[in-house]
């Protein structure tokens, strides 16, 4: 498991992408591959949701990965202090052309395996989804790191 508060800003969330990339990469699964790519995306989209509108002034938010090995799974979380809950997406065809947002979710349901939120201690929430991570080959070179 990884897990780390960064601040509720543009550079927090890119700092998070950041941070889950190098953690999918000593997990074994390497920068560019399909696997990274599509946590990558994930992160980015959760972290700017809770930077955009999960956002309490003087509050952080957290990332948390957890590398299920055996499932072949790891799940993102992203925590913030709001208590309103995002709204499942609808149709890709509701949000109009030009919009400058209202795509996020739609990605993260069409990439993550599954994705929902719940509650977490304190005030807010935890926006979380599963991304299939085939196991490791065994030529890459990882650190040997335990995952939970």
């Amino acid at each position: 498991m990884f897990a780390q508060r960064l601040s509720a800003t543009r550079r927090g969330a890119r700092l998070a992408r950041r941070l889950a990339v190098h953690r999918l990469d000593l997990w074994g699964a390497p920068y560019g591959s399909p696997a990274s790519d599509t946590v990558a995306l994930v992160v980015a989209e959760l972290a700017a949701n809770a930077v955009l509108h999960g956002r309490v002034p003087g509050r952080d938010f957290e990332l948390r990965l957890r590398y299920d090995r055996a499932a072949s799974v790891v799940r993102v979380e992203v925590s913030d202090t709001h208590p309103r809950r995002p709204e499942p997406p609808g149709p890709a065809s509701e949000t109009p052309a030009d919009a400058d947002g209202g795509r996020g979710l739609l990605l993260v349901e069409a990439v993550a395996t599954r994705w929902g939120v719940g509650a977490r201690p304190g005030p807010g929430k935890t926006v979380w989804a599963e991304c299939a991570v085939p196991t490791p080959h065994p030529s890459h070179k990882s650190c040997p790191v335990q995952a939970s």
